[in-house]
Formats: structure tokens, sequence, C-alpha cells
């Protein structure tokens, strides 16, 4: 029996794939503009990314297991709104005011987990109620109307910076290296790829299913509500329409990142990436000045290059 060895270049390339995508686009762009490579730039980039990259990082949990979460950009909106009307409205100090939308944001990532566990509802079905439910929330909550702030102490976990770097920024740094080390060094981060993988395997492994999925959504509901307080910070308001249509870019982070859509397959490192690209892209888009109706296909085809070119790469092994 012959064993077929590995070619190390083609081996290189299947797994760094999406980073010499995101590099070649990078090139591409900064041949296109002269702006685009350079410090300026690439940190807004990375802080036009954050929000994104935050609450991708969370759906990375959810799809890892097999699963999908349609409800972060309704929790976004709904701790943005809470994190800025408790300090107007309510007359809450800053932090505890934070404290309270994060409060929500869990408490709504539970509740899709519940739905999923014990309502026995597909995660779709489940997330995309609690994505109504959500954006019906904030609504109530706001009126309709934005909610101006501008408290410096909170404003400043949006538009600050530690160093050179933006806040938001180095927010996203320590999430990265959380969620890093948990699905990397710890068996949870064990148990949810075990799922992911095969979910009867690992329940007869002795792992407790239940607990994990709740886990995850919970997870998933923190970091869309972190950064839904950061995006008011940002905005120096909340507005009850902000993050809409957020959820398909936090799915196509993960994806294009090599996160498999079934489950047990990708990286937090790759979702980085993958957001990294849609932030690259959008920012060289603007800075080209091409029209935002352009921009739209020229994603949807970036996108769908993106990953015909992982997919053709891990295929080669």
């Amino acid at each position: 029996m012959t064993i077929k060895k590995l070619n190390p270049l083609a081996e290189i390339l299947r797994r760094f794939s999406v980073l010499f995508i995101l590099i070649g686009l990078c090139l591409l762009l900064s041949l296109l503009s002269k702006r685009f490579l350079t410090f300026s730039n690439l940190l807004n980039v990375a802080l036009q990314t954050s929000i994104v990259a935050i609450t991708a990082i969370g759906m990375t949990f959810a799809i890892l297991t097999g699963g999908i979460d349609l409800s972060v950009g309704s929790i976004v909106a709904l701790a943005s709104a809470l994190s800025a009307g408790l300090i107007v409205k309510q007359g809450l100090p800053t932090y505890p005011a934070m404290g309270l939308a994060l409060v929500v944001g869990v408490s709504l990532g539970a509740v899709n987990g519940l739905l999923i566990v014990k309502g026995h509802l597909p995660p779709f079905v489940a997330t995309l109620a609690m994505m109504a439910a959500g954006r019906g929330l904030t609504l109530v909550y706001t009126r309709g109307w934005t909610i101006p702030i501008m408290v410096e102490e909170f404003t400043f976990w949006g538009t600050g910076n530690l160093g050179p770097f933006p806040v938001p920024v180095v927010i996203l740094t320590i999430i990265f290296v959380i969620a890093y080390l948990t699905l990397n060094y710890t068996r949870f981060g064990l148990y949810v790829y075990a799922i992911g993988g095969n979910e009867e395997a690992a329940r007869l492994a002795g792992v407790n299913i239940d607990l994990i999925k709740m886990a995850v959504y919970t997870i998933s509901g923190f970091t869309a509500a972190l950064a839904g307080i950061i995006t008011a910070a940002r905005l120096w308001s909340a507005q009850p329409n902000v993050a809409a249509g957020l959820e398909l870019d936090a799915i196509a982070g993960p994806v294009l990142g090599g996160t498999s859509l079934f489950g047990g397959v990708g990286s937090v490192g790759g979702t980085i990436v993958g957001t990294l690209i849609i932030g690259a892209l959008n920012n060289g888009l603007n800075l080209l000045e091409i029209s935002s109706y352009y921009q739209k296909i020229i994603k949807g085809i970036a996108f769908i290059l993106a990953v015909v070119l992982d997919v053709y790469t891990k295929k080669r092994r």
C-alpha cells in the first residue's frame, strides 16, 4: 500500500488560502489606490471591521456546532438602544447601563438556546423568530427615534484610543484571544467541534449536547450585545434601524474564513481573516469612489470567487 505524500507548497496553499486571498486583495487595492496601504487607512479598515468581527466570533461558535444565529443584528440594535437609553432616559451611570445591555444580550442568546434545545426548533427558525422579536423590542423601546448620547465616559468605548489603536480594535483583539484559547485549548472547545463533526457520536461519548448548545448561543448573544454597545458609543447615538443586515456579514466572515456551515470545521482566526476581506473590499471600493450599486455586485462576485478558491484548494490534498 502506497501513501500519497502531500506537496508542501500545496499543503501551505490549502491551509492558508483565505489569508493569501486577503493579501492578494490588499495588494490589488493598493495598486488601484495609493491611499489604501497607509497605516491610518489600515487602522480605519480594522476599526470599520471590528463590530462585524466581534459579532462574527460569536457566530463562529454557533456555526461550528452545525447551527446558525440570525438574531445577532437585532441583538446589536437592542443592546445599542438599551446602553444609550438607560443612561439618557433612566439616568443610570455608564457602566451599570452597559452591564444591563450585556445581560439582555446574553439572556436573548440563552433563549435562542432554550428554543433549540428544549423546544426542538431548528436554529434557523428559532433565531429568525428572535431576529423579529429583538428588532420589535428595539423599536418599542426607542419609539422609532434616535437616542443621542454625549457622555464621554460612554463614547470612549467607540471613539477612544489606547495608544495608536482604536478601543474597538483592542476589544476585538481581546475577544479573539479568549475565543481562540477557548476553542483550541479547553474541553469546551473540543466539545463544540465534536458536536459539529458528529453530534450522535459526541452524545455517545458522554458530551452534554444541550449544555454546549445553550452555551454557544449565549456566547453569540454576548458578542452581539458587546458589538451593540460599541456601535452606540461609536455613533454617539442609538439608532433603531442600526445593524440591519449585519447578520449576513457576521455569517459571511466565518464562511469566507473556512468555517463549514455543516459544522465541525473552522477557526476564529479564519473568521477574522474573512471579516477583514469584507472590510478591505468595502474600504477599497469606497476609496475608488465606485457607486454603491456596483459595490454590491462586485462584493457578491468576490465572495463567490473566494469561497470557490478556498474549497478548491482544500480538495487538492
